[in-house]
């Protein structure tokens, strides 16, 4: 299993803007082959700060998932909201202490 986080800053009047293209497409990316599970954070104390954390099968299907029509029609919407570039994270999990 992948673990994918994608820190984002946006601008601060663009904030609503990404919640709402997140709040469309949200359900089509958590269903999209490969992906198992989709969260979005907001930091508490940086409201213009998001990042997504997801659970992918593999490299691949997030290549796929990255390729796809999908992501591009997402992307168009949301890089022009940045207002620093993002940072993605590809993680497995080594252990979890319980």
């Amino acid at each position: 299993m992948l673990i994918r986080t994608v820190r984002m800053v946006f601008q601060m009047d663009k904030v609503d803007e990404f919640l709402q293209n997140f709040n469309q497409y949200k359900f089509s990316i958590r269903n999209f082959p490969g992906c198992h599970h989709l969260e979005l954070w907001q930091d508490e104390n940086h409201k213009n700060i998001f990042t997504t954390y997801s659970f992918w099968t593999d490299e691949n299907s997030l290549d796929q998932y990255r390729d796809s029509e999908l992501f591009k029609s997402v992307w168009r919407i949301t890089k022009p909201l940045f207002s620093e570039k993002p940072m993605a994270f590809s993680q497995k999990k080594l252990e979890e202490v319980g």
